[in-house]
């Protein structure tokens, strides 16, 4: 092993798990170790793992697995350290199932990471106190809290990440003001619950405080709200985004179903009526915005009936975009005992007709922007050398792309007008 050891992050999961890897490699970055890009010139690879759902365990196994038997046997003494939701869901159980891992560091752990690193490599750290998070990319993710109290009957997130915790206003503006400074030209506020923000502070502040507060930094860039619970989507928040300089009308919102029944048995709440009459409020005080959910097929009791409901919904209310997925038994939660278990083929049936309704709903939509002028944040080429970048209705990695018709710079907002759409992906030209 070199004198200065070198250490690469590998990141699976959600965008939350993208921002505690910036904070961790923040940390080694100002340590006397050295931070690489490419595991490959690594001494010590951190695995950042998600558990939220068995697929996601099974991928992070996976890579492991990987490292362990090709990139570890490529030099003497390298080191992988698992870090993230695996480690907190499983806790000494995944000890034992994987002693190949030379440490574990679960999420609550995360900020001590350095410490973990100075008893494998057996020197010290050097820490130095440092800015907290990496210089950004065009976009970059704000973590506006932690955990989450409620109690849906799928969930693993509150046993894995722990009760809901705020950021406090100050300490989030400062980091987007830091992001922003430093060429971050979309903030991406993200949480678990982030329309809880506020809450447990005590001070009075909640999400639309916090939205105003970082709307009034100064820069080029803009705001962009994922992961808001239904019940969160306050007349305040709505009108902040509409009075706002720099945030995107645009809303991610997990209704998850549209079955009063099935809703209920999750342990949350709504129906077809109630979800309706919330998207026309959010469209009255926005006309003009996008909307994203994320919808569950075959959850335990889940009829025929119930999923008629849910696709009926979906045609009718005409969300721009949808993710959709088929209900896994999560050991640990309550819903994975729940009687009247859906066998997994028709949960998988369900969704993809369910996934079918919601293309077809959003490919008409993203129909209906040509004609229109849009203002584009030109990000780079895409794999066949075409410039691409994204609307404000478009959230990075989930949603559609741009394709640039025209000389841009990248990094730069640019006007086009839209010519055209194939699927969800937008066409547009300079004007």
């Amino acid at each position: 092993m070199p004198d200065t050891p070198s250490i690469a992050f590998i990141t699976l999961g959600c965008p939350k798990n993208e921002v505690d890897s910036d904070r961790m490699a923040a940390a080694v970055s100002a340590s006397e170790y050295r931070l690489v890009d490419d595991p490959t010139d690594a001494d010590v690879v951190v695995l950042n793992t998600c558990a939220f759902i068995q697929v996601a365990t099974e991928e992070a196994i996976e890579e492991f697995f990987t490292l362990h038997t090709q990139w570890r046997p490529a030099r003497d003494g390298r080191t992988i350290v698992v870090a993230g939701c695996m480690p907190s869901r499983y806790g000494a159980d995944l000890a034992t199932a994987m002693p190949e891992a030379d440490a574990f560091v679960p999420v609550a752990d995360e900020s001590r990471l350095l410490e973990t690193l100075e008893t494998l490599l057996r020197r010290p750290a050097g820490a130095a106190e440092g800015p907290g998070r990496l210089a950004p990319g065009l976009t970059a993710y704000l973590k506006v809290s932690e955990g989450c109290d409620r109690r849906c009957a799928y969930c693993t997130i509150p046993s894995i990440r722990g009760p809901f915790i705020s950021a406090t206003l100050d300490s989030l503006v400062a980091e987007a003001r830091w992001l922003v400074a430093r060429g971050a030209r979309e903030i991406v506020l993200v949480g678990q619950d982030i329309a809880s923000w506020g809450i447990d502070l005590g001070c009075g502040d909640d999400l639309a405080s916090l939205v105003r507060a970082l709307d009034a930094i100064e820069g080029d860039f803009r705001l962009r709200l994922m992961y808001v619970q239904p019940d969160g989507v306050s007349p305040e928040l709505l009108d902040v985004i509409a009075s706002g300089t720099h945030v995107c009308h645009y809303l991610d919102i997990p209704l998850q179903h549209a079955s009063a029944a099935v809703l209920d048995a999750m342990g949350r709440t709504g129906g077809p009526e109630a979800h309706l009459a919330l998207l026309d409020r959010i469209r009255t005080a926005l006309p003009d915005v996008v909307l994203r959910t994320t919808m569950m097929s075959g959850f335990p009791g889940e009829t025929d009936d119930d999923a008629r409901v849910l696709e009926e919904f979906l045609a009718q209310a005409e969300l721009d975009y949808v993710g959709v997925f088929a209900y896994s038994a999560e050991d640990g939660t309550p819903a994975a005992t729940m009687p009247a278990q859906v066998d997994p083929a028709l949960a998988a049936e369900r969704a993809q007709r369910v996934r079918d309704i919601a293309d077809a709903v959003g490919f008409a939509r993203a129909e209906r922007h040509t004609g229109s002028v849009r203002r584009v944040l030109v990000e780079g080429v895409d794999e066949d050398g075409e410039l691409v970048g994204r609307t404000c209705g478009q959230a990075p990695d989930v949603d559609g792309l741009t394709f640039v018709d025209t000389d841009a710079p990248v990094g730069a907002f640019v006007d086009l007008r839209i010519t055209g759409s194939a699927g969800y992906d937008l066409i547009g030209e300079g004007l």
